[in-house]
């Protein structure tokens, strides 16, 4: 495959993606410099609306699913050929950095902005599409919408999933405006490529100095939702040898999945993320706790073994102290090869412009780890300093952020134009 001559000289702005990036991180800014953006609530619409009319300041047509998923498409020569589509999310955790998810949207609204500026037409159209949840913050499990597009869900389950307040996604859709019309599956919508860029969220490019990551492959996962039942009672008149503690339950648990991540060590993660304790008072022992586990690992084989440790493991905790248990896994898929020819095209884009690069496995999911599964799909990485994300001190150098958009603009012109590139070889 080879570049158009024209290609060449093609550049994003870097200035105009940073001071993008800048704007967008004034929308639910924290004390400490980082956002809160959690999906759909207010601040998220407003982040929305921004990036729509800064697409359609570009002349981009907007399309807005069943998912509240909106997509920004560029025309093309062919509008038959299925769009080269580029992404990520606009939602942030609770404590969030101005990078993740938002650097994937807006590298490809700047890959349009550069386009349009040099009048370049692809043969295939260009889309850039924000997908809604992707954090999983808000609503489980993570990636719902871009799952829901993958057919890995259904679109009554992805409506129905509900926050701890017991708001649905659906009427939350409804509530800020972005409950689409259109269908929310890739049948409805088909995709010839796709590509996203994100931050690193890991310490591995910056500790080698590679300015670009060659994603070729994302790590399976399974969440589980976990509940120990036991008897309330006074902490002080209740002997310890009588005791049925829902907390101990929990405090063992959590050491047992961190022995279940180190036993695998280096490649598994096993985290124990969040926890609520029932009644939650100083002087009476708990008698429920709910918490939930992360599992991560790039070989299928090994994430299994580690669920067959929680199970065992969970089942004997709450048998030694006399707890009922509820253990049920929420979320899973396995673990993810990109496609090749897209990965190839992110290596090229590296190459031409001059960016040192390595090849890394995401510790992450990320919503290209859905669309893997119906269409091309690849992904690039920037570092980010100390390899710390869900943070609000998470912050990147502009200069990874140049080149990042730079290897972005050329792997999607490869995709976009590879029917004339082809016969032209």
């Amino acid at each position: 495959m080879t570049l158009q001559p024209s290609v060449r000289n093609l550049s994003i702005d870097g200035d105009r993606l940073w001071d993008s990036l800048m704007e967008m991180a004034k929308i639910g800014k924290t004390a400490k410099d980082g956002v809160c953006r959690l999906a759909l609530t207010d601040l998220d619409r407003e982040s929305r609306d921004l990036f729509i009319k800064w697409c359609e300041a570009e002349g981009c047509s907007i399309r807005i699913d069943k998912m509240g998923n909106i997509f920004a498409r560029r025309e093309g020569r062919n509008p038959d050929l299925p769009p080269v589509v580029m992404g990520s999310h606009l939602d942030s955790q609770p404590t969030g950095g101005k990078y993740d998810g938002v650097y994937g949207v807006l590298s490809g609204l700047e890959v349009i902005r550069a386009l349009n500026e040099a009048k370049y037409e692809t043969e295939a159209p260009l889309e850039v599409v924000c997908w809604t949840n992707e954090e999983g913050s808000r609503f489980a499990p993570a990636m719902v919408a871009s799952g829901v597009f993958a057919k890995v869900f259904d679109l009554e389950y992805g409506h129905s999933r509900a926050d701890v307040d017991g708001k649905t996604m659906g009427e939350e859709l409804t509530r800020i405006g972005y409950m689409g019309p259109d269908e929310a599956t890739i049948d409805a919508h088909p995709m010839g490529a796709y590509f996203e860029a994100h931050i690193e969220q890991g310490p591995i490019l910056e500790d080698e100095g590679k300015d670009i990551g060659i994603v070729t492959d994302a790590q399976g996962q399974r969440w589980y939702e976990i509940k120990f039942t036991g008897v309330e009672a006074h902490a002080g008149p209740t002997p310890m040898k009588t005791r049925k503690d829902a907390l101990l339950g929990a405090a063992r648990v959590i050491d047992l999945v961190n022995k279940i991540g180190l036993d695998r060590s280096p490649l598994a993660c096993a985290t124990v993320g969040m926890m609520q304790i029932h009644p939650n008072s100083r002087n009476v022992i708990p008698g429920e706790v709910f918490f939930t586990v992360d599992f991560r690992h790039p070989d299928d084989a090994v994430l299994a073994d580690m669920d067959k440790a929680l199970r065992e493991g969970v089942e004997k905790i709450a048998a030694e102290i006399g707890l009922q248990t509820e253990l049920e896994q929420i979320f899973y898929y396995a673990p993810v090869p990109f496609d090749a020819s897209c990965v190839d095209a992110v290596r090229k884009g590296a190459e031409l412009g001059g960016f040192s690069a390595r090849e890394i496995v995401s510790g992450a999911g990320h919503d290209a780890c859905y669309l893997a599964q119906v269409c091309p799909t690849a992904m690039i990485f920037i570092p980010c300093v100390d390899g710390i994300s869900h943070n609000e001190i998470e912050e990147v150098h502009k200069h990874w952020s140049d080149a990042g958009g730079q290897v972005l603009l050329h792997a999607v012109l490869a995709k976009a134009d590879e029917t004339v590139m082809q016969k032209s070889d």
